[in-house]
Formats: structure tokens, sequence, C-alpha cells
């Protein structure tokens, strides 16, 4: 073979396995050789199993040999971020709070994916419990960008993102509250989709914020997005909030034919705060998409420059209202030599987050508490509402939505830390999407000068990830997608 066997695609290796050409053992080794040749440098993985994944492996041989109808993804490695709950595995959430927390059941994403034959390659870091936008946030450590080791992946499924593109991990699942899937994506040169809210289940993803969080899936192509997706969409009566609707397979109905699609570009998104070289790659897209049968025109979603607040805002809440139930009661961490009770809750609380986690903790119980209620939490659910009309407006008129993924190419490790609002401001692009409950996926679109990646954001009307993906495959193929970081 002239490549190894880590380096193709997940729909290129399950066409290998099918044809018997390799063993998901022999794809397993290579991609867990792989992460013990790099992690040291680049830290995406907080756990590996070798042993398990191999046993994991060896039924799906058993599976793909017996010759029955077998999934696509039987015998392919699959990193999961380390937030999604799996049974005997630690989930630590990357945070001393969970920190020897393991699972007595899987989450339903989990469950599917293992009755698809597919591997677990192991635990990916990620910010703790989701709460940042580079990965710096984490408990254990600080993954690296693997096109520049002194940048950021992006967050908060960092781990996820790093992983894909480096070859440590085939594809893998992240989560995305406010762009946590489509930013790293962005930052580390492969794709990401942050699917239509309640389109994949969320029992068994540990909540940051539950009206926004939606697992999704990575990968180096397009197809291989569409083929996790279509392996983890459904309906789960697990998940109160899951849709109970059809669900077509995506890889099956993937298109580069773009002829007529409307494709609507917000100057909102163009403006201050976005670097002119992101802008200008995106611009590139698009104008080689016209030229492939797309139209363009011009919306307006006024609202945009809002939406972080109001992100920031409803998130919060719901995060200080989710991690009240850790306080070293139940499960997790317990502090040590405490006064009474109340001492043991603000002792462990205080020992088990960390400053960010406790940061948005401080600021949810601010905007939810008496008298600062109405003035705070309820005109951001007004501004949520305003957002999602605004977004409905605008796809009367187009079919899709096309805007830069992150403002900037990935930045210097340590160089927002200081400063929270900097860092926040990394999510301006994304946060609008998971307020308006609509899918999103984040594409290559070019690279800086120092040759660092771009991305693209294409979004969607609600479940209609099957047009963001197919200009998503047109893109890809006008461009020539991934690029391997030279690592």
């Amino acid at each position: 073979m002239d490549k190894k066997l880590y380096e193709y695609n997940a729909y290129e290796l399950s066409e290998m396995l099918r044809a018997k050409k390799i063993s998901s053992v022999e794809l397993t080794n290579s991609v867990l050789d792989r992460a013990e040749e790099v992690d040291d440098k680049v830290d995406a993985y907080l756990l590996t199993d070798r042993q398990m994944s191999l046993k994991m492996a060896e039924n799906a041989d058993k599976l793909i040999s017996s010759g029955e109808a077998k999934p696509r993804l039987a015998g392919i490695p699959i990193g999961i971020k380390d937030n999604i709950s799996t049974t005997g595995i630690t989930t630590t959430c990357a945070s001393r709070m969970l920190e020897n927390y393991v699972p007595v059941f899987n989450a339903t994403v989990i469950d599917r994916l293992t009755a698809a034959g597919s591997v677990i390659s192991g635990k990916l870091n990620m910010d703790e419990f989701a709460m940042g936008s580079s990965t710096e946030n984490s408990y254990f450590k600080t993954t690296k960008n693997p096109f520049d080791l002194s940048c950021v992946p992006g967050g908060s499924s960092g781990g996820s993102a790093a992983a894909v593109s480096c070859g440590e991990a085939v594809i893998a699942l992240g989560s995305d509250t406010g762009g946590s899937i489509r930013q790293p994506a962005s930052l580390c040169g492969v794709v990401g989709l942050k699917p239509t809210y309640g389109s994949v289940s969320r029992y068994g993803l540990v909540a940051f914020a539950s009206s926004l969080d939606q697992i999704g899936p990575f990968g180096r192509c397009v197809k291989d997005v569409a083929l996790l997706q279509d392996e983890i969409q459904g309906h789960d009566k697990m998940d109160a909030t899951s849709a109970d609707r059809k669900y077509t397979s995506l890889y099956d109905n993937l298109s580069e034919d773009i002829s007529g699609l409307k494709i609507g570009m917000p100057a909102e998104y163009f403006g201050e705060g976005i670097k002119p070289e992101v802008a200008e790659a995106v611009m590139n897209s698009v104008r080689e998409l016209e030229k492939r049968g797309a139209t363009v025109a011009s919306v307006s979603l006024p609202s945009t420059g809002y939406a972080l607040s109001a992100y920031y805002i409803i998130a919060c809440a719901e995060a200080s209202s989710n991690l009240a139930r850790f306080d070293g009661v139940k499960y997790g961490y317990r502090a040590k030599d405490c006064d009474g009770l109340t001492d043991m809750y603000e002792k462990t609380r205080s020992e088990g987050f960390g400053r960010e986690v406790k940061r948005r903790i401080m600021l949810g119980t601010f905007v939810l508490s008496s008298g600062y209620f109405d003035a705070y939490y309820k005109k951001a659910k007004l501004l949520q509402k305003r957002i999602q009309q605004e977004f409905s407006d605008a796809f009367k008129s187009v079919d899709v939505i096309v805007t830069p993924t992150s403002p900037s190419e990935a930045f210097k490790i340590g160089d927002r830390v200081s400063d929270p609002l900097a860092m926040y401001a990394a999510d301006i692009c994304t946060v609008t999407v998971n307020i308006a409950g609509l899918p999103a996926v984040s594409v290559p679109c070019g690279y800086s000068a120092s040759g660092l990646p771009f991305g693209m954001q294409i979004i969607g009307r609600k479940f209609d990830e099957q047009t963001i993906l197919n200009l998503a495959q047109a893109h890809e193929s006008a461009f020539g997608g991934f690029r391997r970081p030279k690592l």
C-alpha cells in the first residue's frame, strides 16, 4: 500500500474492510501506533487502552467475516470526546471533579456505534466540562495544533479535531454548544458537523447547556462526516428533546450537483473582528461555487452583534444549574478535612472545578438571581427568539448561509488565557447556529501565510444536513479538501 492505514479516510477503509483486504485489528493497531508516535507532542488523548480496542476490533472482524449485512462503520476506530459516557472507561470531562469517574452506562451514540461494530480508539482531551475555545482549560493537559505545536487546536473539542487531523483517529465524536465542533475543525483543517438540535441523542452527554449542546462528527472529508452522522442520528426515547422523525442516509444521497442552489452571504459575518485573510478565503470559495452553478445573494441577520452576549448568558445560566450536581456527595471528587457539610460543598467545588468553569458558574448564578433574571436571562431568551426568526426569514430566499467559521486562524497557546473576552470572541461566528438550533458544517477553505488552516461555515435549515453536506462536498471537490500537517 502507498499509504499507512491510519492515513486513509473512513469510507475508503470501510470498503477495504468489507472486501477483506485489511482487518480491523490491523487498522486499529495502525491508529494506536500513530497515537504512540505523535501524542506526546499533540496531547490529543486522555486515555487509550490497546487491549480493549483490539478486543473490539477482533469482534468487528468476526462480524465482517460472517458475511451478514454489516454497517459501513464496522471495524473503524473512532475517537470519543471525554464528556460522552462510556461504560467501564473513565469519562472525566477533563476535570479534576470527575478524574476517577467510571460510568455504568453508555451514551446512546456509543451504544449505536458499538452495535455497528465500530472500535473505540480512546477518550479525547477537551476544555473542562466543554467550557472553552482552545482546550487550554483541561485539568490534565493542553492539546496542541498539529499544524503548529505552539498554537491551540481550538475548543472545546480540540482533542477530537487534533486527533483526526494528525491521524491519531480516523474519525471522532465531539460536542458543540457554541461552536465546539466547528471552531476546532476550522483551526485543525478538518471537517466538523454540528447537527440540528434534536437529531442526535444527548443521552449520556455530560451536560453543559442542555438547550444548546449537540453531539456531532469530525472527519478528514465530507464523506466520512456523513458516514458517522448516519450512524448516530435518529430518535431516542431516552432523550426528551430527541426529534421523532424519519432520517435518510446522508452518505448515500451526497451529491456535488449544486446547480441553482442559493447561497446567502450575511454582511454581519464579514465585518469588524473578522481577519481580512479569512474573509477573502471564504469569498474565494463562494466565487468558485458560483462557477459550479450556485447563485449568491445578500441576506441580513441584524441581531448577530448581540448573539455572543445572549449565548454566554444562556449557556452560563444552564451550566450553573447543570453543574450543581457536582457537590462531593454522590460521585466525583470530594475535598478532605472539611468542617461540616457546607464546608465540604465549598471546598469540593473550589478544588474540583477549574477557573473557567467557576467563572461561568458564577456568571450563570448571577443572571438567574433575584433582581437580575429579568434584566439579563429573560432578555437573552427574547433575543434568542429574534435570532431564530431572522434565520427563518433569511431561509425564505436562500438555501444555505455561508460565513467564516472562526474570525482568525489558530492563535498561540497562552495568548488569550488571561483575557476571557478575547477568548469568547473566538465563537463569534458560531454561537448563532446553536441559539437557533440549526445544522452547520465547517470545511477547510484556505491557509494563512504561516500555513495555518481557515474554515468556511455552511449553515442550513433545520434537519437539512443533506444540503449543507452536498455544498461542502462540491467545495471539497473544487479545492481538494484536507491537507495533512507535517508532523
